[in-house]
């Protein structure tokens, strides 16, 4: 009988799933996060992007923004981290094979981001032990308006003893 700890220990997470217990039309919502002046200034000095919209003040306050942004891939993987809190992938995720993504509005200092996440459909390969789900994913802040949405595209294990 496996327990959660025999989970575990093989590397799957306590809320793991294959890719036979996805269920299309089934969501998810994450975990909350707020926006800090940190994450900012944090992926400008990993990423070198200097544009004056994510380091200057006075530039930022007179765009159309009104004041300074996150950027926009920083969003893209906040939303990552947030997924993963889930653990719905945990060990069982063998690839993400890509995405189509779309940047929607604004992220700034302050907003507070939660992710919702959708099985849209799922195929079989031609590998008995894998199979393709793809997951519709909406970055949405504090005032439920979608900042970033797109499709996920993710290879996932097939749960063992289903598949010949």
């Amino acid at each position: 009988m496996a327990t959660v700890e025999s989970a575990v220990a093989n590397g799957l997470g306590p809320n793991a799933k294959f890719y036979d217990e996805f269920e299309v039309g089934t969501e998810w919502v994450t975990p909350r996060r707020t926006i800090t002046e940190a994450d900012i200034v944090l992926f400008t000095a990993v990423t070198g992007d200097q544009n004056p919209v994510h380091t200057d003040e006075e530039f930022a306050k007179n765009s159309v923004f009104g004041a300074r942004l996150l950027h926009g891939p920083a969003v893209f993987a906040i939303a990552t981290g947030l997924e993963f809190r889930l653990g719905l992938k945990e060990g069982t995720a063998i690839a993400f094979l890509g995405m189509t993504w779309d940047m929607r509005g604004p992220v700034k200092a302050g907003d507070t981001l939660h992710v919702r996440e959708r099985v849209t459909s799922k195929r079989e390969t031609k590998k008995p032990d894998c199979g393709i789900v793809f997951f519709y994913v909406a970055v949405e802040n504090q005032r439920g308006e979608v900042v970033q949405e797109g499709e996920w595209k993710v290879m996932m294990k097939r749960k063992p003893g289903l598949y010949s």
